[in-house]
This record gives structure tokens, C-alpha cells and sequence, in this order.
């Protein structure tokens, strides 16, 4: 039985991933450039970052400072504004708390991770939270779930990873943890062929932590 959970954050605890990709294609429509979406899902997956294309097209500089900054207001707007919450996570994360501990391992920054969770009851079920700050090398590398791993204690047999996208997918794959993935409509196309298990939705973490 696993007795560790590491969840990533956006696009599985809370429904975020469209927004970020909103706020990033408003900032370059402003600077007179059109993100790809499939473009951006395939750069993303890499773990290549949201601004490969506008780079390609010669934003830089000044110009691609402005960019990130007008991005990160929309997105932290849609934070404070937008439904994000998905239906069904805090009771899952309740009946979860009875059989393992559980942690956050997201690449989202502190800033907008604390935004998101001013009002919310996510938080409580966890016994800590990495973020982007927290960690030299972002997934896809292995640094974040390792770390996730060494903050428990825990041997990589004992911890599912829980993820949404082929970027967080390939992180879990190369600490050797098995790695749930639960569908996203955003990252849905991703090659999750590498996934342990595929997932509709969190309710199904409980039989899986009991089968494993």
C-alpha cells in the first residue's frame, strides 16, 4: 500500500492550466503576437516554457519583460476571479488524510500558489508544499519529486505521484515513482503512455493506494 501522495498543483487540485495560457496569449496579443495553442501544449510538455514561440519570433529583451509582466497580472486576476475549483478534490483529499500523507510539488510560484489558496481548504490535508522557488531545476527533470521524496522520507516504492501533463509525467518517471495521471481537458492530447494509471478523476487515488 503507498503511504505518500505527492500531488502536483495546476490542472489537478485546482482547474488553472487554461488561465495561465489565457493571461500568456493576452500578453502577446498586446505585443502584437499570436500564440500557437498546440504549439504552446507541445513547448510545454517539454518543459520548454510559455514564451519559446515569441523568442522564435524575435520578442526579447525589454519586450518580453513587459510580456511576462502583463501575464502574471491576468493570471493572478483570474486567480481572485475565475471558478478554479474542482468538483469533488477536498472531500477526496479528506478520505485520502485517513490512509496516507500527502504533499504539493508544484511549479507554480509562491505568489500565485498563496493567491489560490487565500480562501480554499486544500492546504489543511497537506503535510508541506514545494513550489517553483524551492527547487533549482523544474520537471521535467527529477528535482522537484525528489525533493518531495527526501521531505518525507520516503523510498520511491512508497509515493504515487499525481499529475495532469506529460512535463510533470516525465518529472515523476525519472525519480522512479508511479505516476497517476488524472484527465485535464487542457492537457488531454498529452503521451501520458509512460502513466502507472489513468485516472477520470481524484475519487479513484483511494483504490489505487489500496491495490498498490
Amino acid at each position: 500500500m503507498k503511504k505518500y501522495i505527492l500531488f502536483d498543483h495546476d490542472g489537478v487540485l485546482v482547474d488553472t492550466e487554461f488561465w495561465y495560457f489565457q493571461s500568456a496569449e493576452r500578453a502577446l496579443a498586446e505585443a502584437g503576437f499570436t500564440l500557437d495553442k498546440d504549439q504552446y501544449l507541445r513547448d510545454m510538455a517539454r518543459g520548454s516554457g510559455s514564451w519559446v514561440q515569441a523568442r522564435a519570433a524575435g520578442i526579447e529583451g525589454r519586450t518580453l519583460s513587459r510580456v511576462r509582466e502583463a501575464r502574471n497580472g491576468y493570471y493572478q486576476e483570474h486567480l481572485r476571479t475565475e471558478a478554479i475549483e474542482i468538483d469533488g478534490v477536498v472531500d477526496t483529499l479528506a478520505e485520502l488524510s485517513a490512509y496516507v500523507r500527502m504533499a504539493i510539488v508544484t511549479t507554480a510560484k509562491r505568489a500565485d500558489f498563496d493567491i489560490i489558496h487565500e480562501e480554499r481548504q486544500i492546504r489543511q490535508f497537506m503535510d508541506f508544499v514545494i513550489v517553483r522557488e524551492d527547487y533549482e531545476l523544474a520537471k521535467p527533470h527529477p528535482e522537484p519529486y525528489l525533493a518531495g521524496l527526501k521531505r518525507f522520507g520516503a523510498a520511491r516504492e512508497e509515493a504515487l505521484v499525481v499529475e495532469d501533463s506529460a512535463r510533470g509525467l516525465a518529472s515523476a518517471v525519472a525519480a522512479g515513482i508511479d505516476c497517476a495521471v488524472v484527465h485535464n481537458e487542457f492537457t488531454k492530447d498529452n503521451d501520458f503512455s509512460q502513466a502507472s494509471y489513468r485516472i477520470d478523476s481524484l475519487s479513484e487515488l483511494k483504490g489505487i493506494i489500496q491495490l498498490s
